[in-house]
């Protein structure tokens, strides 16, 4: 009778420590998903950011103006126009300067201009090549500016970031594959002889895995809410220092990352117990104490 208590002891702690485990992945995993998508959204804006002015000659109509901000507004890598008059232009210039240089040279030199702001994906540098060989050739355009230094870094630091993000992200996945491959199947190991019995009265395959799967189901909702459950609590710790995780898309963001934990924990559960099972199942009788 003692015997028996112990061996229940020792399957559900094996149990609560496998369920335990798993929500510790799950959350660590999470974490690092809400980074990684963290990151891309800083990265969409900070390519987003870009802006390329598109300077007019003098002699440019109104209409022939009118027709360019169309052009620009078509384009597919353009996602803003904003007209940018010649007075606004030295107005802005005279309060970066601090002096008005318009009453010193009697003149405005400035020429009016259109700002764009372009989509994520067409802040590299061969779209905006592309882009300002394009637009230079079109009537009334006298230059297209842009600060190419600045690209050029953007673009390097934007692919370095994200081969880190790739790298760091697939490291820890495989990891946390490992883990919680090793701790399902220590798990299963302490229930060999129960799924031994069962083979040696005849029981089917499936009759034997189906409790398992069913038993894996439920320790995977339960990792994912106690995963979810640590991510809430380390998001609220967060957003007390930096409020700007409490906006609408940060949000969006967490919970996508709580219903992959969720989903996360129940596939996991189930592929790695089916896994574990079939492999003691179709270990052979003698051969099972050894494993």
């Amino acid at each position: 009778m003692d015997n028996n208590k112990r061996i229940r002891r020792k399957v559900r702690n094996a149990y609560v420590i496998s369920t335990v485990s798993i929500a510790l992945v799950l959350f660590l995993l999470g974490s690092v998903g809400y980074l990684i998508l963290g990151a891309m959204g800083a990265t969409q804006r900070l390519e987003e950011s870009m802006t390329v002015y598109v300077m007019l000659r003098d002699d440019v109509t109104p209409e022939a103006s009118e027709a360019l901000s169309k052009k620009l507004s078509a384009n597919e890598a353009v996602r803003e126009v904003h007209f940018i008059g010649k007075d606004a232009a030295a107005e802005e210039f005279k309060e970066y300067l601090g002096d008005d240089f318009v009453e010193f040279l009697e003149q405005n030199p400035l020429p009016d201009s259109y700002e764009l702001r372009l989509n994520a994906g067409a802040s590299d540098k061969e779209t905006i090549s592309a882009l300002e060989k394009e637009v230079s050739q079109w009537e009334g355009v006298a230059e297209v500016v842009y600060q190419r230094g600045v690209l050029e870094q953007i673009g390097q630091n934007i692919n370095k970031f994200n081969m880190i993000l790739l790298l760091f992200g697939g490291t820890l996945l495989i990891i946390a594959l490992i883990l919680l491959n090793n701790t399902i199947r220590v798990t299963i190991f302490s229930k060999r002889y129960i799924i031994n019995t069962m083979k040696l009265v005849g029981a089917t395959k499936w009759f034997i895995m189906r409790p398992f799967l069913a038993s894996s189901v439920w320790q995977g909702l339960a990792a994912g809410a106690g995963a979810s459950a640590l991510f809430g609590v380390a998001l609220y710790g967060l957003s007390a220092a930096l409020p700007e995780l409490t906006t609408l898309a940060a949000m969006t963001k967490a919970m996508i990352i709580v219903g992959s934990m969720m989903a996360g924990g129940v596939a996991l559960a189930l592929l790695f117990t089916a896994v574990s099972v079939n492999r003691f199942v179709d270990m052979r009788s003698d051969k099972i104490h050894l494993y």
